[in-house]
């Protein structure tokens, strides 16, 4: 069901507290596995959080590329090296200058930079290997913009936790207004001190394992991650069908209780994919577990689509992975499109069964939960600053 711009998502790679191989992720999704959400301890403040954790060994950057070397980055060369035989033939088809990167991050290097800054901070001198761009949001584009060696379009989205949703709508007008035959887009953020103990001070972290609508939810888990995709003209199973965003404005760091700008959002990403609610057969909820987020979604999400439509946040299983959240959780999509055989599976809504009675009810997936069509599925991310989007893709 490709939209009226035939923009496709041709390839996908993704690493985060789930792993990286396609099969094995859906798998842990559907069965909702918890296990990579692990025990972290701040170097800053000695203080314990459970977080979303890659544990598998990451590709180090070497000459002429390692002023880019920040596990940010790293996350994404494992994302590239996953991708080199599609990425070589795109470099042999088109011309460089035609091929863009469009990045979403919230973190990029800024866990090097507290190191940097401890450093000074003990010796009076940055380590020799720091590099002030490692820390600018420019450094995943400009990353994959140098060990490509392209030539087009390269930029970062910042705009917190919806920062790679809206790299969608950015890369798809790359294409539709001719300045590129393909862009790499996709998001990244690796664990730091600022953002665990950023949402910490507003006590939004919990404790325990994130429960998104639950009545006993205590707030978010931090994760990290990244996810790369290449989009194009080319045809391909997946398509990207339509893009909402919406900025209400209502608070720095709150929602608006009401869910207007996510709502505002999914109507939008389906009037751009000129369908309507009952064509959406799987949600990703934002679903991050903080009281305010949860109530105003779920009234977002009622007030938008259908009671039918299946839904699940999946951050239980991967954590919050912030500027990396919209490319992941697309990816999942990705992923349960990509099912070749019905009855087809979902990822599992990991919470304890006790759903909040303020919230309007939600059809969440259980391991039980199947259909026998299942051709469009959306994501939602949401921001601080009431900055919102959502992204459709469907089977081609």
């Amino acid at each position: 069901m490709p939209n009226k711009s035939s923009i496709y998502l041709n390839h996908m790679a993704l690493i985060n507290a789930l792993g990286f191989e396609h099969e094995a992720v859906f798998s842990k999704l559907i069965n909702g596995d918890t296990s990579g959400m692990k025990s972290y301890q701040s170097p800053a403040t000695n203080k314990p959080f459970l977080v979303g954790m890659v544990e598998h060994s990451l590709p180090q950057i070497q000459e002429p590329f390692a002023k880019h070397n920040t596990r940010n980055n790293r996350l994404i060369l494992h994302c590239l090296e996953q991708l080199s035989e599609p990425l070589s033939q795109l470099l042999e088809t088109h011309p460089t200058h035609r091929i863009g990167v469009v990045m979403g991050t919230s973190t990029s290097g800024i866990a090097e930079g507290e190191v940097a800054l401890q450093s000074h901070a003990n010796s009076g001198s940055f380590p020799a290997d720091f590099d002030y761009s490692q820390i600018q949001m420019s450094s995943p584009a400009n990353f994959i913009k140098d060990y490509l060696q392209l030539k087009g379009p390269a930029y970062s989205i910042s705009t917190a936790c919806s920062s790679s949703g809206k790299v969608f709508a950015s890369a798809r007008s790359l294409i539709e207004n001719d300045l590129c035959d393909a862009v790499i887009v996709g998001g990244a953020d690796s664990l730091c001190d600022m953002t665990l103990n950023g949402f910490d001070s507003l006590e939004a972290i919990s404790p325990e394992l994130c429960l998104p609508f639950s009545t006993n939810r205590k707030g978010i888990n931090i994760g990290e991650g990244a996810a790369l995709f290449v989009m194009s003209r080319m045809p391909a199973p997946v398509a990207l069908l339509g893009v909402g965003e919406s900025s209400d404005a209502h608070h720095i760091s709150a929602p608006h209780p009401e869910g207007q700008g996510a709502a505002a959002a999914m109507t939008m990403a389906l009037n751009d994919a000129g369908i309507t609610a009952n064509d959406i057969d799987y949600l990703n909820l934002h679903g991050t577990g903080t009281e305010l987020n949860d109530l105003m979604e779920g009234k977002a999400v009622s007030s938008t689509l259908t009671d039918s439509t299946i839904a699940s946040s999946t951050k239980p299983l991967t954590g919050h992975t912030l500027g990396a959240a919209g490319a992941t959780e697309l990816a999942f999509c990705w992923l349960a499109l990509s099912q070749t055989v019905a009855p087809y599976r979902f990822p599992k809504h990991y919470f304890d069964q006790q759903y909040d009675e303020a919230i309007p009810v939600l059809n969440l997936a259980t391991e039980q939960t199947t259909c026998t069509s299942l051709k469009v599925a959306m994501s939602n991310s949401f921001a601080f600053g009431g900055n919102n989007v959502s992204v459709i893709i469907g089977r081609s």
